[in-house]
């Protein structure tokens, strides 16, 4: 589980401006986004780049996802 979109909510980057700088597809950001898909350890890393976040604030805490 990720906060990729809390993230993008907080600092106003839309969907469409990360799949551009990822080079991705915004289908493929969009999974990320919505949790159907878990990004590659480098693309998370990619991404926390582009946001200008610690990677570790993309995720969750294990005691907030629903198991």
């Amino acid at each position: 589980m990720n906060r990729i979109k809390e993230v993008l909510g907080e600092k106003e980057i839309t969907q469409t401006w990360l799949a551009k700088e990822l080079d991705k597809s915004y289908n493929m950001v969009n999974s990320y986004v919505q949790n159907r898909r878990q990004p590659s350890i480098e693309i998370l890393f990619q991404i926390a780049k582009l946001l200008k976040v610690e990677a570790k604030e993309l995720l969750h805490k294990m005691e907030e996802v629903e198991i």
